[in-house]
């Protein structure tokens, strides 16, 4: 598959922001982009045809991809709804209540073969697929049966970008720490690092890039500042609401955006990354 995954060292660290970012970026160069979630655990969902339902997320990094969205773009969509337990939602359609234990024991392989089929149609349909993660791929108490971080990209086959947010502090030890806690063959599709949230002056940051990129050997391919008011709608777990008002039409808020984060990232090395496979 010509693609590229998004992962996290944590949630909200802005991973759905940078996929959506890459989205319109390789759609205004001409390419035929899908977004891709395999699984995502969230509240903010949208209508699309025929009375489906698409994450928000995806929803939003397909209007950046400038493509209808579909809902095998995010196959597996999961509602929290009480304690421990949630609305599971199929390609759209909302097919049972399940109990978190419930869901991990019974439903892996529905949901396993839902995503592979999903592979496949976005696979042969879009010349790119911007694949997104779930929190960090290092949850060793999951890994065994995760649907939705590098189960994924051995599926795809794809490139990693592991994105950390400086934002909370402590972004040293949690790209070293999830780079440290990926087996082998995981660590090695991490093809590059982006530093998300940046506060002030990026060139104050020049030695502490120059020690990510000598410790762990992988090239760190942008500092990406904060923006406030983009509005673009995120979805996580951290976020508890949206705002409706906007200010910029739906075209002119993604080309912020993009053009934002390219102003700050080694674009044609991640382009490279995919026109390459």
């Amino acid at each position: 598959m010509n693609g590229i995954m998004i992962q996290g060292t944590a949630s909200n660290v802005g991973k759905s922001m940078i996929c959506t970012a890459l989205c319109r970026l390789f759609a205004n160069e001409g390419f035929h982009v899908a977004p891709f979630k395999s699984q995502n655990m969230s509240t903010f969902s949208t209508e699309i045809a025929n009375g489906l339902e698409l994450s928000t997320a995806q929803f939003a990094q397909a209007q950046a991809a400038k493509v209808e969205p579909l809902p095998q773009m995010n196959p597996i969509l999961l509602k929290p709804s009480g304690h421990m337990s949630s609305e599971v939602w199929l390609l759209g359609k909302k097919v049972n209540d399940m109990q978190a234990i419930a869901y991990r024991e019974t439903f892996y392989d529905v949901g396993l073969h839902a995503i592979e089929k999903s592979l496949e149609f976005v696979g042969q349909n879009y010349d790119v697929v911007v694949l997104e993660g779930a929190g960090s791929p290092v949850e060793m108490n999951l890994t065994d049966r995760e649907l939705v971080n590098m189960s994924i990209a051995d599926l795809a086959d794809v490139p990693v970008i592991l994105v950390a947010d400086i934002e909370r502090g402590g972004v040293f030890a949690s790209i070293v720490g999830t780079l440290e806690l990926l087996p082998e063959a995981h660590r090695n599709r991490v093809r590059g690092i982006i530093i998300n949230k940046f506060r002030g002056d990026i060139g104050l940051f020049n030695s502490g890039v120059s020690f990510i990129e000598s410790y762990t050997k992988i090239p760190v391919l942008g500092v990406i500042p904060f923006m406030d008011n983009h509005e673009i709608e995120e979805e996580d777990s951290f976020i508890t609401r949206h705002d409706v008002a906007s200010k910029t039409s739906g075209e002119d808020k993604y080309d912020e955006w993009a053009y934002h984060v390219a102003a700050h990232l080694d674009w044609p090395q991640i382009k490279d990354m995919v026109e390459k496979r």
